[in-house]
């Protein structure tokens, strides 16, 4: 998305006696929360081009020092994993874990876990009383449109293996690892979010020039984040291996396969944006949504003890977290006013 207003053309003004000057955009001094009196940091490309942001902020931690964490503190299990991706999540790529006593071989898993959980982190250092875990994955490389690509064929992955399970009685072998995925490319995607709300430059590169559709990422990404909790509990109501009359999942398989048009529609809208496109996504997944709660209603006894029940209610809400995706796919399509490319790195 270009800017359009002001222009991208600045005049150089005479400052003091020997100095010159140039303005600063208003909405982007806006969006970093520049003061009168607030320093720039200046970064100078081998071709001349000038690159700027916010200088960090006196007491904030210095760039690359490990984000330090007392394993002791922290005995419930699962908070320390959880600590371990909320610090990843917010941009750290050096976390270090300390323990006044050998870490317990429980610990030590959890850990383990964390770190494989998370895209491009490694066990660099493990002592009995220290782990550290760093990152080593270069945020430009992650276009934002390329991780919600990525996250539309995980969700598309959910809805095939849920049409899977409505003709069988056995469990499925692909959800854990589907469930695992998704919160490995949902936390790289909260990760550049936040990266790139620290730096413009990045923002640009990984597919958001301008600063303030940063805010439109961050509602797609939670919507992905309860779209893939609903499709991940559909998929487990059906994996219950027990034997459903055709009667009643007809209707659901076919909710499950306008939830899958439904969502590549709107995941390439929001990608490249197109009003029309975006406005027919919406139109269909609204319809979808009541088309799925009146099947609901409709369902007896049969389909409230076989899951279908529960899961076509998980279809519902999945058409209705759509179609908040497809009111953000609308809003950019007016706001860029034609069909451009959101495009992301090369």
């Amino acid at each position: 998305m270009a800017w359009g207003v002001p222009s991208r053309e600045r005049r150089v003004l005479k400052a003091g006696h020997s100095s010159i000057a140039v303005t600063l955009p208003k909405p982007w001094a806006e969006a970093m929360n520049l003061r009168p009196g607030d320093l720039i940091v200046f970064d100078q490309n081998d071709d001349g081009a000038l690159y700027l942001r916010p200088a960090p902020v006196a007491g904030t931690a210095v760039a690359g020092a490990p984000y330090l964490v007392q394993a002791q503190s922290f005995d419930t299990p699962g908070v320390l994993e959880r600590l371990i991706v909320g610090a990843y999540r917010v941009g750290h790529d050096a976390i270090e874990i300390r323990s006044e006593t050998p870490l317990p071989p429980e610990r030590v898993e959890e850990l383990l876990s964390a770190a494989r959980k998370l895209i491009g982190v490694s066990v660099a250092a493990q002592e009995p009383n220290r782990i550290v875990l760093q990152n080593f994955i270069d945020p430009s490389k992650y276009g934002l449109p390329q991780l919600v690509q990525r996250m539309k064929m995980i969700l598309i992955a959910f809805l095939e293996e849920s049409e899977n399970l409505l003709d069988r009685r056995g469990h499925s072998k692909r959800l854990p690892s589907l469930d695992e995925e998704t919160q490995r490319v949902l936390s790289l995607l909260v990760r550049q979010l936040f990266l790139a709300s620290r730096d413009w430059s990045l923002a640009r590169r990984i597919g958001s020039p301008d600063p303030r559709q940063l805010l439109e990422w961050r509602v797609v990404v939670h919507a992905l984040q309860e779209l893939g909790g609903l499709l991940s509990e559909m998929a487990d109501l059906l994996d219950a291996g027990r034997e459903r009359p055709a009667a009643d999942t007809a209707a659901l398989r076919a909710h499950l396969a306008e939830l899958k048009v439904g969502l590549r529609a709107v995941v390439d809208t929001l990608v490249r944006p197109s009003l029309a496109e975006a406005c027919e996504a919406y139109s269909q997944l609204n319809a979808l949504g009541i088309s799925a709660g009146e099947s609901a209603e409709k369902m007896g006894v049969t389909a409230r003890r076989t899951g279908i029940h529960a899961a076509t209610i998980a279809a519902q809400r999945s058409a209705a977290c759509l179609s908040t995706l497809a009111e953000v796919a609308v809003d950019r399509a007016v706001s860029v006013g034609n069909d451009a490319m959101v495009t992301s790195p090369a």
